[in-house]
């Protein structure tokens, strides 16, 4: 029998411990479930979210695996004491949250609908038709698993779609590039640009003036990928000159956002509260359990973090 420990959120506790008896019954696993510690020793497998109450991992010697509830790893990378191999969540709600965050504001600016809500009374504005999407230069920063679902689904739709990630990839249907080079070709063409890379030092600000300058003139910004691949100051200053013509911002450097924040009363800002995509009880728990199965079986885990890259 294995020992899985569940160190997520309290408040979840009785619906991931429905939904992970569910999906770990259909493998035949014998395993007990409990949220209730007593030897870290005897644990196998940590079921962890950030918001739980696990911050030392040192004693728990014999897991092994740490699977993550969340997509982004940067809270338990940056604690010295988990030495064990990390899982990120990867799980099909968390990817279609995305796309339907990313493709809904993507439509928005493309067809410019904000105009519309900031109208006054009896001002008709017939002007200024968009161009079909087949016209519209898309490009997302990130070519993850995140990245590439946005980018499939916005390619299926008509947009141009181009991508850039650190590491070269292909793609049938997608412009891909790396790189130094790579990032100014991409920054230089896109019209709408989505902000999908993880938390690094080489993604730290990456949105800052010495890149906002090579960006076409009027480009969108679309960040629900994390807070810190902006320099704040230097986003707003653009947009007061209108380099940049809207940012829809869902993570920042400090959540909560401040209530005497400028992005708060900019009129070209956005503000979501991080709800671009969350992970869903019921799918999470399927890849928790297959993954523990895998790890019983002698397979593979999905989706470890590397470590030394930071995703």
């Amino acid at each position: 029998m294995i020992n899985i420990f569940y160190a997520g959120n309290s408040e979840e506790w009785d619906e991931y411990k429905l939904h992970l008896n569910q999906a770990l019954d259909k493998f035949n696993i014998s395993y007990r479930l409990t949220k209730n510690l007593e030897n870290p020793l005897d644990i196998d497998y940590i079921i962890y979210a950030p918001n739980g109450e696990l911050q030392d991992f040192a004693p728990f010697k014999n897991v092994k695996l740490v699977q993550g509830l969340w997509a982004g790893v940067e809270v338990p990378l940056a604690n010295k004491s988990l030495t064990q191999p990390l899982a990120r969540m990867v799980e099909p709600g968390l990817s279609l949250g995305m796309v339907d965050y990313v493709m809904g504001h993507v439509l928005r600016y493309h067809l410019g609908t904000d105009r519309f809500h900031k109208a006054s009374p009896g001002e008709w504005l017939g002007e200024n038709i968009p161009p079909l999407s087949k016209s519209r230069s898309v490009g997302i920063l990130g070519l993850g698993a995140l990245g590439m679902h946005c980018a499939n689904k916005l390619s299926e739709f008509g947009f141009k779609v181009s991508g850039w990630s650190r590491n070269e990839k292909k793609h049938s249907n997608i412009k891909c590039f790396h790189g130094t080079s790579g990032l100014n070709k991409i920054l230089s063409s896109s019209e709408i640009l989505v902000l999908l890379l993880p938390n690094t030092k080489e993604t730290k600000e990456i949105i800052n003036k010495k890149n906002i300058e090579k960006m076409l003139d009027g480009v969108s910004i679309i960040n629900p990928g994390r807070g810190t691949l902006i320099n704040d100051d230097d986003l707003i200053s653009a947009l007061d000159r209108g380099k940049i013509s809207g940012a829809t911002l869902d993570t920042f450097h400090i959540e909560p956002l401040p209530k005497k924040h400028a992005y708060w009363s900019h009129p070209n800002v956005l503000v979501t509260p991080h709800i671009a995509s969350t992970t869903r009880i019921n799918t999470a728990c399927e890849i928790v359990a297959k993954n523990i199965h895998r790890g019983e079986t002698k397979k593979p885990f999905m989706y470890l973090v590397d470590k030394l890259s930071g995703y």
